[in-house]
């Protein structure tokens, strides 16, 4: 099976002095058609305003840099206005309406990886926005506008027709946005740099898991993630999904190396990556990283709400559960070889530390 995996850098879709909008292509990445992923980033600048908008694909949203507030509508219910930072993970499922405004002195990005079986394009994300040059109501005559809002024609002519922008706009400095609310963070945003840690190996690395245990919203999305932060020069344990999932990675800061191997023990990747690379792992691929002396942190997500891994390096790996025989007749080694594996990295797992 002849794959490009190599990792890709996002390229611009549209923007304006507001800000603009990024997206990985399937043409580029064949992966993303291929699993049925899309990715994206969102860049605003101050008092930039992303119009509201439903997505045809569900998705988990990860700010990468900045602060500033998001407006999240859920069906049938209130919107939520939620302050939003470094960190924050926002499980979007189907047929939520978003808005995003940053009022930061920095750029706010917030990258945006999702589920596309259900898309109109697979491997891509297709925005509707609810106002703009291209928003819906653009494409109803007045008079159906008209009855549906129950507005004089010459007000909806204005409503539909006053804004020239599309996608994303600037504010005018003096232009006040809704307050968020701390109680609307509770149940749709989790903090990876300050969630508790699910791995912490000193001189190794930590990992958040995001799951439908500390955010259940996940489970209408219907993917996981986590937030891989891996020290200088540590390396990061062969493994894979064990319940076929794929495996996107965004690498969020610092560079190392990767290497994947597939069907048939043939290598299908190996390459440097670095901060802004998304790059996917197909199901059952085996995948390693090691970082370079400054380190690597990514963000993955996993297509499913709760990702089961296997190692195959480490204390817990699946060597250290097989008997020694079976190890020693499959490798077809003496005896000694094999004690020699199984006597090692017997209080190390998943991260390994550099020598």
């Amino acid at each position: 099976m002849d794959l490009d995996l190599s990792p890709k850098l996002a390229k611009k879709v549209y923007g304006s002095d507001g800000g603009s909008y990024h997206a990985w292509c399937p043409s580029e990445l064949p992966m993303l058609r291929q699993g049925n992923i899309g990715a994206a980033k969102l860049a605003l600048e101050k008092n930039g305003l992303a119009l509201p908008r439903y997505s045809d694909s569900a998705k988990v949203a990860y700010v990468l840099q900045g602060c500033g507030v998001a407006g999240i509508v859920l069906p049938e219910s209130q919107e939520k206005v939620i302050a939003i930072k470094t960190g924050d993970a926002i499980a979007l499922p189907f047929g939520v309406v978003t808005w995003w405004y940053n009022q930061g002195d920095t750029n706010l990005v917030v990258l945006l990886l999702g589920d596309t079986k259900t898309a109109h394009k697979a491997g891509e994300f297709t925005d509707f926005f609810l106002t703009g040059s291209n928003g819906i109501f653009t494409g109803f005559t007045t008079e159906f506008v008209s009855r549906a809002w129950d507005l004089k024609e010459d007000i909806v002519k204005s409503l539909v027709g006053s804004q020239s922008g599309s996608g994303i706009v600037k504010l005018d400095a003096g232009f006040k946005m809704p307050e968020p609310k701390e109680e609307h963070r509770k149940g749709m945003v989790l903090n990876c740099e300050e969630a508790p840690l699910d791995v912490d190996i000193k001189n190794g690395g930590r990992v958040v898991v995001l799951n439908t245990n500390n955010l259940p919203l996940v489970s209408q999305v219907g993917l996981g993630a986590d937030l891989v932060k891996l020290d200088g020069s540590a390396m990061c344990s062969p493994g894979f999904s064990c319940d076929s999932a794929l495996q996107v990675t965004y690498i969020v800061k610092g560079s190392g190396r990767a290497q994947v191997v597939g069907v048939d023990g043939k290598r299908v990747l190996e390459t440097t990556v670095k901060a802004g690379n998304l790059f996917i792992v197909p199901r059952f691929f085996v995948v390693s990283k090691i970082a370079d002396p400054d380190g690597m942190s990514w963000f993955s997500i996993i297509t499913t709400p709760n990702p089961i891994f296997t190692h195959l390096a480490g204390r817990t790996s699946a060597w250290k559960a097989l008997s020694p025989q079976v190890l020693q007749a499959s490798f077809n080694v003496p005896q000694d070889a094999e004690a020699a594996l199984r006597s090692k990295r017997m209080d190390s797992e998943i991260f390994f530390p550099s020598n």
